[in-house]
């Protein structure tokens, strides 16, 4: 563990590169040639990820409700990502969030550096994910806290500005771990299991919630950067409140990069490697990855909705037969984001090289 105490290297905060005005960015932060985001990726084609209305889920209308309920395993089948509308969450909430953030990464440095965090937990200011020494970095600062379990949410680590900022992301937490309690249920019965199946896997209501806050400035060369490096998320749930004009984003669809056009209010919902492990890949996990640009910055919030860290996810026995063996050995959550952040963001090599012989 002592190799996760400290960062390698001095931290350099992408935004005061960015502030700077350099007209080219460090070495640092090139790409090579086959990670840079293409001339081609699919930005310009009518393509996007589906945009699923929630307004029936609830009701007394059992057709609509079973229609909901196609779109959504068709979407986790065909693309593990989906954007969800009129999902619960308030619009004015959204907004308030994602605009206490964008006030904090506008604070003065010395404000912002009180918060400054080690690989330890990651929890705080960061500019870099991974431990490796030397390793090629994204274009972007990020702030990481915990909301569950309770033991390790720690309001002093929440930043105080904007005055608000505590009592906003308090009310924001609570609203985005009902919806993934609710995403949860619709998961569970689209693949044959009972509504709480999936959730008690997790730990029941013993579960991890967590929140990274990602601030991707302007970019003088954002043909060689990415704000965000190709990978797959590795808890289970993830709810990504876009930028509300800025597109970044970028799914992997086949061998294409397609570029989400986010639906007003909407989050960008995507399938973590946990559930991909629960469900023994019948649902999987996606590359994504975050194009920058050179004339505005991005703020985006990505709650993630995760395991109890303790306990070992592996494929549900309802979903391993003899002539589809478990995929996966067990894991908890902890051993595998250990993993992941002795690496940093690296594709989908992560979890399937979990993958057991066969």
């Amino acid at each position: 563990m002592n190799k996760l105490q400290e960062w390698p290297e001095p931290i350099v905060r992408v935004q005061s590169l960015s502030d700077s005005g350099t007209p080219l960015i460090p070495e640092r932060y090139v790409k090579p040639p086959l990670e840079r985001p293409s001339i081609n990726s699919t930005a310009s084609m009518d393509v996007s990820i589906p945009v699923i209305d929630l307004v029936g889920l609830y009701g007394d209308d059992h057709a609509l409700r079973a229609a909901i309920l196609d779109q959504i395993a068709i979407a986790c089948r065909e693309w593990g990502f989906f954007q969800v509308i009129n999902h619960g969450v308030s619009p004015q909430l959204m907004d308030r969030a994602r605009e206490a953030w964008r006030q904090f990464f506008h604070s003065p440095m010395e404000v912002k550096q009180a918060y400054a965090n080690t690989p330890k937990t990651y929890e705080g200011y960061g500019s870099r994910l991974g431990v490796e020494k030397g390793a090629i970095l994204d274009w972007s600062d990020y702030y990481f806290l915990h909301y569950l379990p309770s033991t390790l949410k720690d309001c002093n680590k929440w930043p105080t500005i904007p005055a608000d900022c505590r009592e906003v992301l308090d009310e924001y937490g609570k609203q985005l771990v009902k919806l993934c309690g609710r995403l949860m249920k619709v998961l569970s019965i689209n693949l044959g299991l009972g509504e709480e199946r999936l959730q008690n896997a997790f730990g029941g209501e013993n579960i991890g919630a967590c929140l990274r806050v990602n601030f991707y400035p302007k970019c003088p060369q954002p043909d060689l950067a990415l704000g965000l490096s190709s990978h797959s998320d590795p808890g289970g749930i993830t709810l990504l409140l876009p930028d509300n004009h800025v597109p970044g984003l970028q799914v992997r669809k086949d061998e294409n990069w397609i570029t989400v056009k986010p639906a007003p209010h909407a989050f960008i919902v995507n399938i973590g490697d946990q559930i991909q492990v629960l469900s023994n890949a019948t649902y999987k996990s996606v590359e994504h990855r975050v194009i920058v640009n050179s004339s505005e910055e991005r703020v985006s919030l990505a709650f993630f909705y995760n395991p109890k860290s303790d306990v070992p996810i592996e494929p549900l026995k309802e979903l391993v037969a003899p002539d589809r063996p478990p995929l996966y050995p067990a894991m908890t959550f902890d051993e595998y984001r250990l993993f992941i952040r002795m690496r940093g963001p690296s594709g989908k090599s992560q979890v399937e090289s979990l993958k057991s012989p066969r």
